[in-house]
């Protein structure tokens, strides 16, 4: 079996018990681990990572023991950075085994072309004409920060800095993110609206054009909300919800099939 999971936000100060949370994501992980031969952790695993010159994270100690029996198991285990834990720069590779992915990935998986991605970043090339001026001055200020988070000077100079003092920031600035999302959370926007959906739909026009094929399964996490949808060339989007609410993940069998399923926690 190939499992697919994101947005766990392990360490989140938004979250009544971080531990315990913590402890839950592990417990999942060692589930799954039972006939697990791929795990691919779709991006947003940690609220906060960083990788300080004088400091890592050792804080999830449990997260990083649990994915290191993972891997001396032999399970191929695949970390797509997301916007919370971009700042990984090695250590993380080198003390667990994940193998580390920094953009989409398209992969074949049991036979079926893949899209592979968190989602943060991914939106249609027309966005200019289909949203209204605040949604794209939302967008925009999104697409800005993003670029400061991946700007390798900023990551560098932010790395010399007292790791207490960077992770009091860190955390906080996540913290407000989730409580924010907590308090107001943005559901479904409908297949015409959904920048996920509408940047799968674009690229299977470009495939379609170019190669005249198209892909399978686009599977992202990012925007906390579960989604199934198939499109008009057979193509399904698949948006796998996150772990801390709802619990969700995606599990494909060797022939394929892939389904959304719900992880009970108590």
């Amino acid at each position: 079996m190939v499992y697919f999971l994101s947005d766990a936000h392990i360490g989140s100060r938004a979250l009544p018990d971080p531990k315990a949370h913590e402890k839950q994501v592990t417990d999942l992980l060692l589930s799954i681990a039972e006939d697990a031969t791929e795990i691919y952790l779709l991006g947003d695993i940690f609220d906060f990572w960083y990788e300080f010159v004088w400091h890592k994270p050792t804080e999830y100690r449990l997260t990083l023991h649990t994915l290191k029996s993972l891997t001396d198991r032999g399970i191929t285990l695949h970390f797509f950075i997301g916007n919370h834990d971009i700042w990984t720069f090695g250590w993380l590779a080198e003390q667990t085994g994940v193998i580390v992915h920094r953009k989409p990935e398209e992969v074949l998986i049991n036979g079926k072309r893949c899209f592979l991605a968190h989602g943060d970043g991914l939106i249609p090339s027309d966005m200019l004409q289909r949203y209204p001026k605040p949604v794209l001055k939302k967008i925009r200020r999104f697409m800005r920060l993003r670029r400061i988070f991946h700007n390798p000077v900023l990551q560098r100079l932010f790395s010399l800095i007292p790791p207490k003092w960077g992770n009091d920031f860190g955390y906080e600035w996540a913290k407000r993110s989730r409580l924010k999302e907590l308090a107001h959370p943005v559901g479904y926007k409908g297949e015409q609206n959904e920048e996920l959906v509408l940047f799968a739909k674009e690229l299977e026009r470009k495939r379609e054009k170019a190669q005249g094929e198209h892909i399978d399964y686009y599977i992202f996490g990012h925007r906390h909300i579960e989604l199934d949808l198939e499109l008009t060339t057979g193509a399904r989007i698949l948006i796998l919800g996150e772990l801390f609410r709802q619990w969700t993940y995606a599990r494909m069998d060797d022939h394929g099939s892939l389904a959304l399923l719900n992880y009970q926690t108590h």
